[in-house]
């Protein structure tokens, strides 16, 4: 009879004891302004920032106001491009009070990139930092939009950007055609609380509330377009999964504009009352080292390249971080080496893991704090509450057994309303039945921990072997040695493809590529190993910390010869 049974299939739906939150982002930070009054909501050291929950709201409230004033209204896109300061939080939940849709652009942008945002997004209103090391946004933005230098504030005239009429400048320099931030605060004084409070009370948690762009592998990014509902309840849930209360201060150096700043730091904190504490404006190890012991943070953020910083930093042992209770590492695969020494050597026993992506608010997937070490250090947990997800084959659509390898598709309150303006690429991405497809590689453990094992298209055919990169890289990463290791396919003549392992050493080791062959010989099949090796450094990444690996690939070509190799066509 066994023989014949059904095999379980790889779906699961997340269980609750608490509901979904009915309620706006507003709504969420009236309510807990009024909960925890005088605890600290921000604390950003560099700017000798302290704003307390009731301070923070009346910031929000006013900047709101402000925005009202400067002809805002529900549904109106308002751009910001600056990095991590107090005012970008401002600015998130300001929007979110009166409608209108915050558009993230990445600090890293260039005029190419930010004509892009400008046009696609139909942003009406700008906000933007000044100078920051050796980007000077003021001057992109000009050269992208040289009327707004001849305009009057809020009157900018542009046949390139018929939507964009303001710009304000975050800070106090005047600037041809921009607002200054204090003016937009004077603008509030037109706009009563009145009229704030009628305008939160029109808007439904369904309502569209941010476009965030990703950054693909190949073709102009997509603007992902959130809502209240997705964002608000994302972040709950995420703070719910740390153990989160007004007594938590977290330490964020991932950026804003990025999901991971935005919800899993910032509306974790806020449905919480736990506290947003600002390191610096991008993200640097000693500053967040500093920032723990100094604020007393009992959380901090990170991508694995920065945990990797930090733990690697010359003067790390001379911190005290025993503050630390807990965090999140997502943004790209988490090695387990790293895992167990931030766990241990960064006194955070109950870190976990998030995996999703922006089109997902973004987590699906979460370890939490009472889940067994090895749980926590070797997959991306089990499914979040309120949420359905599957693992279907690639090609028939069909679900698969448990502890097959497929694609990873999520359903439930968190995914995108759509692709903003690209009704082409939201129909592959969203399917008819409201399956988001995320093209990442997973499987289903007995235990219903969802185990990553890379992407639809970073898994490497090599002589019709299937090569899932992560499991090498895991493999690598145990070598006393090795620091940090990436795993990409380069093309080749006879096989197809073959593998390429690109490695940063640790501080003052040595190792060559016959050392690494013999080391895994052995212990991974032969055809694991990989042929070529790059001692790099560092690692192509994007300012949000995830690894291209496509550049690693377009580099990898470049280094071994491979270009009339790499243009031969495959079916």
């Amino acid at each position: 009879m066994d023989s014949m049974a059904t095999p379980e299939l790889s779906y699961a739906c997340g269980t609750a004891d608490f509901p979904l939150l009915g309620q706006t982002i507003g709504d969420i930070l009236n309510e807990v302004a009024e909960k925890y009054p005088e605890n600290e909501a921000i604390v950003s050291p560099k700017q000798e920032i302290r704003l307390t929950y009731r301070q923070f709201r009346e910031a929000v409230d006013q900047v709101a106001r402000g925005l009202m004033a400067l002809d805002i209204n529900k549904g109106d896109r308002v751009g910001i491009w600056a990095m991590n300061y107090a005012e970008w939080i401002i600015v998130q939940f300001a929007t979110a009070k009166i409608g209108a849709i915050m558009v993230n652009i990445n600090p890293s942008y260039r005029t190419f990139e930010l004509e892009y945002c400008l046009k696609q997004s139909e942003i009406k209103l700008l906000i933007l930092q000044g100078r920051f090391k050796t980007s000077d946004y003021v001057g992109m933005f000009y050269e992208t939009c040289p009327e707004a230098y001849e305009s009057r504030p809020g009157r900018i005239l542009s046949e390139k950007f018929p939507f964009l009429k303001t710009v304000v400048f975050m800070g106090d320099i005047p600037y041809n055609g921009m607002y200054q931030w204090d003016d937009l605060l004077k603008k509030a004084e037109s706009i009563s609380q009145d009229e704030l409070r009628e305008r939160e009370a029109a808007l439904d948690f369904d309502d569209a509330i941010n476009i965030q762009y990703t950054s693909g592998t190949t073709g102009y990014p997509k603007g992902v377009v959130l809502t209240h509902h997705g964002v608000l309840n994302n972040g709950y849930i995420i703070g719910e999964g740390m153990g989160f209360t007004e007594k938590d201060r977290l330490c964020i150096p991932v950026p804003f504009y990025h999901c991971f700043g935005m919800v899993l730091s910032n509306m974790a904190c806020v449905s919480h009352g736990s506290t947003m504490v600002i390191p610096g404006p991008a993200f640097d190890p000693g500053d967040v080292l500093r920032t723990i012991e100094a604020e007393r943070c009992t959380a901090v953020h990170g991508v694995p390249t920065m945990f990797i910083a930090e733990l690697r930093h010359p003067d790390f042992a001379k911190f005290d971080l025993r503050s630390l209770r807990t965090g999140i590492m997502a943004g790209s695969p988490c090695p387990i080496e790293t895992m167990k020494e931030v766990a241990t050597k960064m006194h955070m026993s109950e870190v976990v893991i998030v995996y999703g992506q922006t089109e997902l608010s973004p987590g699906v997937t979460m370890t939490t704090t009472r889940d067994p070490l090895d749980k926590r250090v070797t997959t991306v947990g089990r499914v979040f509450p309120h949420t359905e997800i599957k693992i279907i084959d690639p090609e028939t659509k069909k679900i698969i057994p448990r502890g097959e390898i497929g694609e990873i598709c999520a359903r439930g309150y968190m995914t995108m309303r759509c692709y903003y303006n690209n009704p082409t690429a939201t129909r592959q991405a969203k399917d008819e039945h409201g399956w988001v497809h995320t093209g990442d590689l997973g499987s289903f453990d007995p235990e219903g921990f969802v185990h990553i094992e890379g992407r639809l298209k970073d898994m490497v055919i090599r002589g019709g072997e299937n090569i899932y990169p992560r499991e090498i890289e895991e493999f690598l990463h145990q070598h006393p040695k090795i620091a940090d290791v990436y795993v990409i396919g380069v093309p080749d003549e006879k096989y197809g493809e073959e593998l390429m392992a690109w490695i940063k050493l640790e501080e003052g080791a040595s190792l060559t590529e016959d050392e690494i062959r013999t080391y895994a010989d052995g212990k991974i099949a032969r055809y694991k190993i990989p042929r070529y090796y790059a001692f790099v450094d560092s690692f192509p990444i994007t300012v949000s910390g995830k690894i291209q690996k496509f550049k690693m690939r377009e580099m990898g070509i470049e280094m071994l010869g491979l270009q009339e190799v790499a243009r031969i066509k495959t079916a």
